[in-house]
């Protein structure tokens, strides 16, 4: 089923890669990502080869009002694919949209569970403490880290985001707490997968921000492609800076000393 409707998190489910206990964590409303990206992630798990997971995924549309989807499917950015699912179910878009919410539309548990709590107390505390949690952490199941990845606090997410498991790292771009901030900070990091630097490269509400740009570009994993485009945006100061860092690959560095050059003719 294509719902026209793109995410890092989405792609994993509609290219069939995620096993059976997540999706159906997820049919369930417990994967909360944001409201547009859960009611693309439960429509495209109504056509779900398992039955069980197709009947919790309608099961839990159904709870949902049909007035909040009728206010979310009138956003402009709603894809036209997603908004017809909804219409040939006989919801219609609202006359006024829902306002960018950050709030799960269905979440079977809103509060933290008390594990998830216990592990945030634990990556904030004492240094001995906060390694000991962070190897709990770490080795905990792929459900898990998921839902941690959700339902936790940024210091779990600055740990999961550079979990090996690939869907665990998207689920944490997915989180609706997670910020500009956290954002730049992920985008600094060296050991993170390229494809969650691509994603963020290629994500045009965090590149609004030059700190996530720049930090992007100074980053050498980052892939070469997303660094040469956001070249564009950098400064005088930290184009020079990238002309002669040799950390840098050297296509990049390469392109921002022309841009220098460039620069001092017009001058």
């Amino acid at each position: 089923m294509d719902l026209g409707l793109r995410t890092p998190l989405l792609d994993f489910f509609r290219r069939g890669e995620v096993a059976r206990d997540v999706r159906l964590m997820a049919a369930e409303g417990a994967i909360a990502p944001r409201p547009l990206e859960q009611l693309g992630l439960l429509a495209l798990l109504t056509a779900d080869h398992d039955p069980d997971i197709r009947e919790t995924a309608e099961a839990t549309l159904a709870r949902i009002p049909a007035s909040l989807i009728a206010a979310f499917i009138a956003r402009a950015d709603v894809p036209t694919e997603l908004r017809g699912f909804f219409e040939a179910r006989g919801v219609t878009p609202a006359a006024e949209a829902a306002p960018d919410d950050a709030t799960p539309v269905a979440d079977p548990e809103p509060e933290p569970d008390d594990w998830i709590a216990e592990l945030a107390a634990g990556v904030e505390g004492a240094e001995g403490e906060r390694e000991s949690t962070v190897r709990q952490l770490q080795n905990m199941s792929v459900p898990q880290k998921v839902k941690a990845a959700m339902k936790g606090t940024r210091e779990m997410r600055a740990v999961l985001i550079r979990d090996p498991n690939r869907m665990v790292a998207a689920a944490v771009l997915s989180c609706p707490k997670v910020n500009e901030s956290e954002i730049e900070s992920f985008a600094r990091m060296a050991n993170v997968t390229d494809e969650i630097l691509r994603t963020i490269g290629q994500t045009r509400g965090w590149t609004k921000s030059y700190g996530v740009v720049s930090a992007l570009v100074k980053n050498p994993k980052t892939p070469i492609a997303v660094s040469l485009t956001l070249l564009q945006r950098l400064n005088d100061r930290d184009l020079k800076g990238i002309s002669i860092d040799r950390n840098v690959p050297e296509p990049l560095r390469v392109a921002a000393r022309r841009k220098v050059v460039q620069g001092n003719e017009k001058k």
